[in-house]
């Protein structure tokens, strides 16, 4: 029973906080777009094997790395960097397509298993996200990890992971191919916009969280 359970909460955690539209996602996108489903699932391989890492240091170690205020700051502002930097790229690599398209093809000539190794090596966001989850589903037991039982709750928050972010990338696929008009926004318009939002969401949660005063109660 324990090891449904472990797997079920893992599987439910991941797949849900896979789905939303992040830089990863868009990288598998484009290369399910442009080279096809075998290179897509080679990506998510790439993507779900830093994965393991992370999910399984941040489940041992969730109580001394929340509890590093350094670290989780260092994480905060690297982030607010990382998504302007990704609005930037996206923008700057449309405007390039505009006079060669070779810049895509010269992408794709790597393997996209390692594409996705590297692309995820870079999101230290999910360093806060799993180990705020992996605490909480500690401290209210909902999960248990002693001996061999935490690897149930790591092999469903894996699956999870890839079918999470399968699922939305053949999703927006799907939509964008029945709607040409919006799909040629996407890169120059859609993407940065998005990435620019998510950076100014940023910097206003870091703001709250390191600059601002509470309240002075009267």
């Amino acid at each position: 029973m324990k090891r449904i359970k472990n797997i079920s909460i893992g599987f439910l955690v991941s797949f849900l906080g896979s789905i939303p539209l992040g830089y990863l996602n868009l990288a598998g996108l484009e290369i399910y777009s442009k080279s096809g489903l075998h290179n897509l699932v080679f990506f998510l391989f790439g993507v779900v094997f830093v994965e393991t890492f992370v999910i399984y240091f941040t489940l041992l170690f969730a109580k001394q790395l929340i509890e590093n205020k350094r670290l989780m700051k260092v994480i905060d502002f690297f982030a607010i960097v990382f998504m302007f930097g990704l609005a930037f790229f996206f923008y700057f690599n449309f405007r390039q397509t505009t006079k060669s398209h070779n810049y895509l093809q010269e992408y794709l000539m790597y393997s996209p298993f390692v594409i996705g190794v590297v692309l995820n090596c870079f999101n230290f966001l999910q360093l806060p996200f799993w180990t705020s989850w992996n605490l909480y589903l500690l401290n209210g037991k909902f999960i248990t990890i002693e001996r061999k039982l935490k690897y149930y709750y790591i092999a469903g928050t894996l699956i999870g992971v890839f079918l999470g972010m399968f699922s939305l990338i053949v999703l927006l696929q799907t939509l964008f191919q029945k709607s040409s008009h919006f799909s040629k926004y996407l890169m120059p318009v859609f993407i940065p916009l998005l990435f620019v939002f998510l950076g100014s969401y940023q910097v206003f949660k870091v703001y709250k969280k390191y600059f601002k005063r509470p309240a002075l109660e009267i």
